[in-house]
């Protein structure tokens, strides 16, 4: 599940690379045509949902095995909903969450407090080409805890 899909990029990569079957979610559905054509461009299928994601339950999250989301917490106000948002997913047994920023002070927030209560952790990854652009990922896995 991409969450804040937007044109759904990194589903599509997953999908794509992986065979992975992909939902985005994003709250906007004017995004969607735009999903749809890159998906059709790539030759995969990517399945949506017009929805908040904090307004995802854990019983819509029981049959993910991943969640991932790129540059979403860009507003104070959606720190606490993607916690919330979190710490339902790891309830339903998500596998494992990836949130990929370039390091937004609300990232960091949310970053410092799973790293401190979950077990979370914080790669730093640069991109070389076609431009050198630094970026972080917060990985939260699942476990028997959470």
């Amino acid at each position: 599940m991409e969450i804040g899909c937007g044109w759904g990029l990194t589903g599509i990569y997953c999908a794509k690379k992986f065979n992975a079957i992909v939902t985005g979610v994003d709250i906007d559905s004017e995004v969607f045509p735009y999903l749809r054509l890159h998906a059709d461009i790539n030759k995969v299928h990517i399945a949506t949902l017009h929805q908040k994601f904090n307004n995802l339950k854990e019983t819509d999250l029981q049959e993910i095995d991943f969640v991932i989301g790129a540059d979403i917490c860009f507003w104070d106000k959606m720190v606490y909903p993607l916690k919330r948002f979190i710490h339902r997913a790891l309830r339903a047994s998500v596998q494992e969450v990836i949130i990929a920023d370039p390091g937004r002070p609300t990232f960091e927030k949310i970053g410092d407090y799973f790293v401190k209560k979950r077990k979370g952790e914080i790669l730093d990854r640069i991109v070389r080409r076609p431009r050198k652009f630094q970026g972080r990922l917060l990985t939260i896995k699942f476990s028997v805890c959470a």
